[in-house]
């Protein structure tokens, strides 16, 4: 069953459920606010002729920071990679799912492609999948509430959390905007 605002808090104040940092005005009724941090990774088109995400391919994404007097600018049909100010931190039977805030969808704004779930034993910040398919470019500032996340408690505990050695948790604790490791196997 999806979190109540109420089992949200319950949840926050007994430590079983991390957001740091956490608000109490970004808790909704069914979901938390998360918040845009100030990196970005960029691709460097003209290092590579194509992606193959079999493997490594060094230097492809660049690194670039934002604030508020100089936000990120995203341009029509541009992705780039950002990542959440907040980090959220599972036990092992509560699974979160990643969603945009459907004020800044209605300007084109989306906020992952495919990596909106959120495993159970999962710990850092989440890497957000930007891309614009509007018709012009979309202001990013830094601190912006740029998504929300909602939690499902499980009818059991799992058996191998995310992280868990040997599973291949390739994102574990990451804290700023993670390029592909599809390269990397087990």
């Amino acid at each position: 069953m999806v979190l109540s605002d109420r089992s949200i808090k319950e949840q926050l104040l007994a430590g079983r459920i991390r957001l740091e940092p956490c608000d109490p005005d970004d808790i909704q009724p069914s979901s938390v606010d998360l918040h845009l941090g100030t990196r970005f990774q960029v691709f460097r088109n003209s290092r590579y002729p194509y992606i193959d995400p079999a493997m490594e391919q060094s230097g492809l994404m660049e690194l670039v920071e934002a604030s508020r007097e100089d936000p990120f600018v995203l341009h029509p049909g541009e992705f780039v990679l950002g990542a959440t100010v907040e980090r959220i931190v599972l036990p092992d039977d509560i699974v979160a799912r990643l969603e945009g805030k459907s004020s800044l969808g209605r300007l084109g704004l989306l906020i992952h492609s495919t990596a909106g779930y959120v495993d159970p034993g999962w710990d850092g910040t989440l890497t957000l999948e930007l891309s614009n398919v509007a018709n012009l470019p979309i202001v990013l500032t830094p601190g912006m509430a740029i998504g929300q996340i909602s939690f499902t408690q499980m009818t059991t505990p799992v058996e191998r959390p995310y992280g868990t050695p040997g599973l291949g948790s390739k994102y574990q604790g990451q804290v700023d905007p993670t390029p592909s490791k599809s390269h990397l196997t087990r």
